[in-house]
């Protein structure tokens, strides 16, 4: 499947020309708004975008076309980010996926385990088709109102070149499949078509028509003559890859939606299963390898998504989340680039199709981290849980497929094949399938703050970056300490090296202290920094901070507490109205100000922040200490 989490797109009306839209959701249940946030259906009936309103109450509830278009003002009184009841959108997502399972199969099928969840050791049910050459076939479709200019030979250069660049694309679909699986994997697709559907293009977006694009394209191929059995491989009597590209850009709806499913036709000696559909583009430079890949990635690998589609209520609630965001080619990762330079396949998703070979990093000691080195997986197993938990790590500097990346550095992820991406809450009960440690704490990935940002990866650590009291930290999922320490982080490159093991004593005390006797500036954000420089090892496990700033007025004081890894705490805002000169000692017991620095890393240079708001009178910082008490 291929997610939308709020992207403004153009789409295409039969009547009234083309439209701006915020669209979410994915294949299986998708809603649509305006720009200024009102929600809206596609009246099928006037073939145009309408306000959409509400049909009842409550979890059942569902859209109607109002019939304003959305070229008018909106309707009096209807309200903004209006939502289908979360009954009516499981039922919807229920019905859709079950059409993934082979009939056989949907008794005893759970249509939960068809999202991010992989029933299969981690992987979606199906055949896995991982090694060796694989022969897809590739059938191009347009239609009476679209012609297509685009060649079977262009199409047959993004999918098969050896060089292909063309439009900025990293590479072809082979290639990218090759350099995933270290050669394990040779994918190449028979071209075929254009050939011509029967209905005007839009017709295959509306919900009336839902289900015909496949087998209309299925029986025009066979009547062009194709040979469905050159594309079983392994003569299992199936089709290996099947893949439909439809001409003009792609329409986020219905049949048009870029989606990977499941149709068995029966084709002289061998049946269709699995298939893909992805748009072919309007000219040939629209040619991208982005979605191609990652739905390729569905059909051969089994891979399941690594986002929420927030559409199942698998946890009670509608809320969507990253997952792995920009950080994995079957996340949001197929997009960068705006999809001509897709991110790599993460190591997880890589090892649970024996791409790799283990690289044990629990034994003390220091480890490389080769950028590009597909075939390797630096592993610590949970000895309780072995290849169901485990913490992998993998370098991620921002070159080759990766240089699209928002982060560069060591990438940590906690893995679990039991887990989902589906749960975002981090809990021994709900935690996602693979979650990347973000090196800031923040977990703005499963907040669905963003898709990734330039703090996600640890970049150069002189202590220690990852502990069981680090934040974040490397416990097992049922809250228990793991061992798992990474400390001594180089920077990135094409070779990252970093140590596991314990390093420094936990529970050792290590202070610092400056007296400047600075002048603090007046009516000046930028203000005053000072500097303490501490030279312990390990984590921060308690911290105490001692002030003495002599000010005629502390309510116009801002104070700042940062540690060297760039975290803050601000530790004094503007509090205190009249009151004369701060003087005070703060510690990290809870509740603290302090709390957002604990498990940082401690050695480097901590700066404490002074502006003064107002042009009065100008203040003094005489002294500060620092106290930490370390971690491992």
């Amino acid at each position: 499947m291929s997610g939308i989490f709020g992207d403004t797109l153009t789409f295409t009306q039969e009547e009234g020309g083309d439209v701006r839209l915020v669209a979410f959701g994915d294949d299986k249940y998708a809603r649509y708004e305006t720009l200024d946030g009102y929600s809206v259906v596609y009246d099928d009936a006037r073939g145009l975008y309408c306000f959409a309103e509400a049909d009842g109450r409550g979890a059942g509830r569902r859209f109607l076309s109002s019939g304003t278009p959305i070229s008018r003002p909106a309707p009096d009184g209807l309200p903004r980010h209006l939502r289908e009841g979360q009954i009516h959108r499981r039922d919807v997502v229920k019905e859709r996926l079950m059409e993934t399972v082979p009939e056989e199969d949907r008794a005893t099928t759970d249509p939960d385990t068809l999202l991010t969840f992989g029933p299969n050791q981690g992987l979606l049910p199906g055949f896995v088709l991982s090694e060796g050459d694989v022969q897809g076939l590739t059938i191009l479709v347009d239609f009476p109102d679209k012609p297509t200019e685009v060649t079977v030979d262009e199409v047959s250069a993004l999918l098969n070149s050896p060089n292909f660049t063309a439009n900025g694309n990293s590479c072809s679909v082979k290639e990218f499949f090759r350099t995933m699986s270290t050669g394990r994997l040779r994918f190449t697709n028979t071209v075929v078509g254009p050939l011509r559907l029967s209905l005007p293009r839009l017709a295959y977006g509306l919900k009336a028509n839902r289900g015909r694009l496949v087998p209309e394209a299925l029986q025009a191929a066979v009547d062009a003559g194709v040979d469905f059995s050159r594309f079983d491989s392994l003569g299992r009597g199936v089709v290996d890859s099947l893949c439909i590209m439809y001409a003009g850009r792609t329409e986020f709806r219905e049949d048009l939606w870029p989606h990977n499913s499941r149709f068995p036709a029966q084709i002289g000696s061998v049946r269709t299963d699995l298939y893909t559909v992805t748009s072919i583009g309007d000219t040939a430079s629209d040619l991208r390898i982005g979605t191609f890949c990652h739905e390729s990635g569905h059909l051969l690998c089994r891979w399941p998504d690594l986002y929420d589609y927030g559409t199942a209520e698998r946890e009670g609630d509608d809320f969507t989340s990253a997952g792995l965001g920009t950080y994995c080619a079957m996340a949001a990762g197929n997009n960068l680039g705006d999809g001509f330079v897709p991110s790599a396949v993460c190591v997880y998703l890589r090892r649970l199709v024996n791409w790799t070979h283990d690289v044990d990093i629990s034994l003390p000691g220091v480890h490389q981290a080769r950028q590009g080195a597909y075939d390797e997986a630096l592993i610590y197993q949970n000895p309780q849980r072995r290849d169901i938990e485990y913490y992998l790590v993998e370098n991620r500097t921002r070159t080759g497929f990766d240089s699209r990346l928002t982060s560069s550095g060591l990438a940590v992820y906690h893995c679990d094949i039991k887990g989902s991406n589906e749960f975002q809450n981090g809990t021994p009960v709900g935690h996602y399938q693979c979650a990347l440690l973000q090196a800031d704490g923040h977990m703005d990935l499963e907040t669905n703050l963003n898709q990734g940002d330039g703090s996600d990866l640890f970049g150069p650590t002189l202590g220690t970056a990852v502990s069981h009291s680090s934040c974040p930290a490397s416990l097992w999922w049922d809250g228990t300490e793991s061992g798992l320490t990474i400390s001594g982080i180089s920077a990135p490159g094409p070779v990252l090296t970093f140590r596991t093991g314990e390093q420094g004593v936990a529970g050792t005390l290590v202070t610092g202290g400056s007296a400047p006797g600075a002048v603090i500036p007046e009516d000046d954000a930028g203000g005053l920094t000072d500097v303490i420089t501490l030279e312990g090892q390990g984590t921060v496990r308690d911290l105490t901070v001692t002030l003495d700033i002599e000010h005629p007025r502390i309510g116009d004081l801002r104070v700042i507490l940062m540690a060297p890894s760039g975290r803050r705490a601000v530790i004094h805002n503007r509090t205190g109205g009249d009151a004369k000169n701060l003087r005070v000692t703060l510690d990290s017991q809870p509740p603290s100000l302090l709390a957002p620095l604990i498990g940082d890393s401690v050695p480097g240079s901590w700066k404490l922040k002074i502006a003064d708001a107002v042009a009065s009178q100008s203040g003094v910082l005489h002294e500060w200490s620092l106290t930490v008490r370390t971690g491992t």
